[in-house]
């Protein structure tokens, strides 16, 4: 079975599923670009991986930290003592507590390099909530992201998440739910961006490489309607509740006859 939304599907931004189609996406995406690259590149799967703060966990759906419900659509952030949090004790037996652990964040995205000298011609980002939101994940994603930018490397970077704050960009960011930008070396401080809304497709790009190569057609609405056909993502998704984060009122309207056309509600 089909999304039944024709762009981004706004219930797969749920952080207790989106973990797992950020991962399915960077697979599809990977899979699909290799066929399509001149012989001389190949893309890789690259990891980071770093410490953040516990509220960060119920962002991504770390179990322990965030309570979910079966259907995917409320949650509740964990009950911790604070300086006001009064509990008495015998004098001799101390209480039991839970400490502030700290949460260990790992995040996938893509790298195109040229085999003959190692050089890393293309990184292709898809964004998390961590690198939105959170302090520690957004202030390493930003040192990376600047890093690239320093350098004669191609970033690409797909936000498919409606939460959080955008990644900046020189003067007044554009109204959007999503986003994706296409900053070439060769080109910086110009980009491309695009936005798009919940109720239009994503659109479609080509991946700069090193000129004069034939650069690749990224279907990225193609690639998400496969992943969510291969996860059997209607069997994850009760459609019958708001999704999370919520829509706007328009959007949600929207939403509302949109489902139940398709006998979801």
């Amino acid at each position: 079975m089909s999304s039944p939304f024709p762009g981004m599907d706004p219930y797969l931004e749920h952080p207790e599923l989106w973990p797992e189609v950020h991962n399915r996406l960077i697979i599809a995406i990977a899979d699909a670009v290799a066929p399509s690259l001149p012989a001389k590149y190949r893309v890789a799967i690259q990891k980071r991986t770093y410490l953040s703060e516990p509220a960060d966990s119920v962002l991504v759906g770390i179990p322990d930290v965030s309570v979910l419900s079966k259907n995917l659509t409320h949650q509740s952030t964990p009950s911790t003592f604070t300086s006001s949090t009064v509990a008495t004790a015998p004098r001799d037996r101390p209480l039991t507590v839970r400490m502030p652990m700290p949460v260990k964040m790992r995040e996938s995205y893509l790298e195109i390099t040229e085999v003959p000298t190692g050089a890393v011609v293309t990184v292709i980002e898809v964004l998390s909530p961590t690198n939105k939101r959170s302090q520690e994940g957004r202030r390493l994603y930003e040192l990376k992201r600047q890093q690239v930018l320093a350098s004669v490397t191609h970033l690409v970077e797909i936000d498919l998440l409606r939460g959080g704050k955008p990644l900046p960009i020189v003067g007044e960011m554009p109204s959007a739910d999503y986003r994706i930008s296409i900053c070439r070396g060769d080109r910086r401080p110009l980009a491309d961006l695009y936005t798009f809304t919940v109720r239009e497709e994503i659109p479609s790009f080509t991946l700069p490489l090193d000129s004069p190569d034939a650069e690749p057609l990224l279907e990225l609405q193609v690639l998400l309607n496969g992943v969510y056909e291969r996860a059997r993502y209607h069997l994850a998704v009760d459609y019958s509740r708001e999704p999370v984060p919520r829509l706007q009122a328009e959007d949600a309207a929207w939403a509302e006859a949109l489902l139940r056309d398709r006998g979801l509600r």
